[in-house]
């Protein structure tokens, strides 16, 4: 059950998304980027000096950031995907193009927002929808 401290840290968390950059780079992962290859993807990941890199990894690092809260228990999980589901809606949108990557790194993509998925009936459930929306098929057909 959610207390208030887990409101708190939700609050803090809503804050920060409503930092400027962190809302264009949320904006950019969500609506404008839209890589039908795995080489466009990795134009904008892997190019460190590109804008939309920062974008990228502010966005990431954000939903991953709030994923492990969730994860090590400084937020109750409940509370938290009643209103925080975007991180794994960039989940389902860019892992099918990192499955390659992770079986030769050995480094998974956006590990606790994996776990999560994995642990809470509540993130699955957000998971398979957005995969109806991002999934390979959709983003390759």
């Amino acid at each position: 059950m959610a207390t208030t401290a887990d409101a708190e840290v939700m609050m803090r968390l809503y804050e920060l998304r409503r930092e400027e950059t962190l809302r264009k780079a949320r904006h950019f992962m969500v609506f404008e980027f839209q890589p039908k290859t795995l080489e466009q993807l990795r134009a904008v990941s892997r190019d460190v000096s590109a804008k939309e890199n920062v974008y990228w990894r502010q966005a990431l690092s954000y939903w991953e950031m709030a994923a492990s809260f969730v994860m090590h228990g400084a937020v109750d999980a409940d509370l938290f995907l009643a209103s925080s589901g975007e991180g794994i809606l960039l989940y389902a949108k860019f892992h099918h193009f990192h499955a390659e990557t992770e079986k030769e790194s050995g480094s998974p993509f956006m590990r606790h927002t994996a776990a999560m998925i994995d642990k809470y009936p509540g993130a699955k459930a957000l998971h398979e929808m957005f995969l109806k929306m991002f999934g390979p098929t959709k983003v390759a057909g």
